[in-house]
């Protein structure tokens, strides 16, 4: 190959590489607004994940698009940061949508506390008598 052709290949990888930015900044307040409007929670958890994916995938393209390296470092760390984040979220959601179910459902059934507390007493009445407590 000659130099004028691998001049031509560089400068063309690299605008490809600015498009990829700038397609992927646009996806990126598409999954922003979608994590603020939800409707439900469960959508605001798939887009700050995919937030956290075209975060990695924008700081790999500025790797290449720089040669710099150690930004591959950087988007190894945030991997697992992200990661991290929507696993704690989504455990406080299941727990917080855990506790909405079992207010709901003593609200719609009255007997429900007095069922709950004769079933601890007749598991404390056989653990006493087994010498489990």
């Amino acid at each position: 190959m000659s130099g004028e052709a691998v001049s031509l290949f560089v400068q063309a990888r690299s605008e490809i590489f600015w498009v990829m930015l700038i397609v992927m900044a646009v996806l990126f307040f598409a999954c922003l607004i979608r994590a603020v409007r939800g409707p439900r929670v469960a959508d605001r958890l798939v887009s700050v994940n995919m937030i956290g994916t075209m975060v990695m995938v924008m700081i790999a393209i500025l790797s290449l698009l720089l040669g710099e390296e150690y930004l591959l470092d950087i988007c190894l760390i945030y991997a697992m940061a992200s990661f991290l984040a929507v696993i704690v979220l989504a455990k406080v959601y299941i727990g917080v949508y855990e506790e909405q179910r079992l207010k709901e459902e003593r609200i719609h059934s009255p007997n429900a506390g007095k069922t709950e507390e004769k079933a601890d007493g007749k598991e404390s009445a056989q653990h006493e008598h087994l010498g489990m407590d």
